[in-house]
């Protein structure tokens, strides 16, 4: 069998590029299709089919970490059986399906059931995927001719073992930042409404999950107006630097919801984060003015199902309609973004989009 790499040529940098690399590819893969067909399915209201393509999606979507875990794997030009063994150790350490004591199995009526839901802990599970490639390329070709045997268990189960023992702690991140946004809303409107939209702009591009945040903390009202506009600003910001610079599939994929797809470039070129930190700091200013509302569930989507804006339509005042949602929502945060990207790449030249904004993840 083929040796997993050359460890010789792989340095730290790379090593993490590469994480990085296969988790913004995976995440594409597993999240748009819900994202965007349940969108659609919306239109053709509740039914057994609509449900139950709903219900498929949603189970692909749970696939996600086995996704980023793989095609992190790839990235390191892993053979098949290390792609299996790295893509299985993630699922198990984010966390995404758990042993539910409580619930009574239906089936055996024995008590307990595996619950999966959601995508997991991204940042476990890339935590867990770097430790099943660290264990893999250290181990080589020491286990020889019984790899296909002793590597799923060793490496495989080891590290997926040791991603569970290590969840509880590393999801403590999340808890702590949704603390620090709660404290946020004690603030005069405006000041709040800026710094919660600045905390989700940034936060929508890296592994920390906006919806677990917003959900976590239940922000509510102006809040969780604020915060769905962080996302939405982020949204528009991209795609006003991508349309140029990415292929037609990228720049789609960014509008559709996949704006974790960015990571690898906010962590090689966080100057990223000016436009963007701007754009959602002036954005949330309407939001204050015009009491632009949100729900806990709308709080981390932004412009993704345009959940953002009917939320703020269903929960909003009078003064917001469908023309004020639109200035608020596209119009507004589409021009700022344009006047960042004139000044910070035309007037100013503190980057080169096609370099700070070009798709790191193939």
């Amino acid at each position: 069998m083929a040796d997993t790499t050359n460890t010789n040529k792989l340095t730290v940098k790379t090593f993490l590029n590469n994480i990085l690399a296969g988790t913004a590819t995976g995440i594409i893969v597993g999240l748009i299709p819900n994202a965007v067909v349940s969108a659609i399915l919306k239109l053709f209201g509740q039914n057994s089919v609509t449900a139950s393509i709903n219900q498929a999606l949603l189970i692909f979507q749970c696939a996600t970490p086995l996704l980023i875990g793989a095609l992190i794997a790839i990235q390191f030009k892993m053979v098949p059986l290390d792609v299996a063994i790295v893509g299985a150790a993630a699922y198990v350490g984010s966390g995404v399906t758990k042993f539910v004591p409580q619930i009574v199995n239906p089936a055996t009526k024995a008590q307990g059931v595996f619950v999966s839901a959601g995508t997991g802990d991204l940042i476990n599970t890339m935590i867990t995927a770097g430790l099943a490639v660290g264990l893999l390329l250290m181990v080589g070709q020491r286990f020889g001719s019984v790899k296909i045997v002793a590597a799923p268990i060793v490496v495989g189960g080891g590290a997926g073992w040791i991603g569970m023992m290590i969840l509880p702690y590393v999801s403590k991140i999340t808890t702590w930042l949704g603390s620090v946004i709660n404290s946020f809303t004690n603030l005069q409107p405006i000041l709040m409404c800026i710094l919660i939209s600045c905390m989700f702009a940034i936060l929508i591009i890296s592994p920390i999950s906006t919806v677990a945040i917003g959900m976590a903390i239940q922000l509510n009202g102006l809040s969780a107006g604020a915060a769905a506009m962080g996302v939405a600003a982020t949204t528009l910001v991209l795609v006003v630097h991508s349309w140029r610079t990415n292929k037609s599939g990228v720049t789609i994929a960014i509008a559709l919801g996949a704006m974790k797809m960015m990571m690898p470039n906010l962590f090689r070129h966080p100057v990223i984060v000016l436009p963007t930190l701007i754009t959602a700091a002036l954005s949330a200013i309407p939001v204050a003015l015009f009491h632009v509302s949100g729900t806990p569930a709308s709080a981390g989507f932004g412009l993704v199902g345009l959940v953002g804006p009917l939320a703020s339509l269903d929960a909003g005042k009078a003064s917001i309609n469908i023309v004020m949602a639109l200035i608020v929502w596209i119009v507004f945060p589409v021009l700022v973004a344009m006047v960042c990207r004139f000044l910070f790449e035309k007037v100013f030249h503190v980057y080169d989009e096609k370099v700070a904004f070009a798709y790191l993840g193939e």
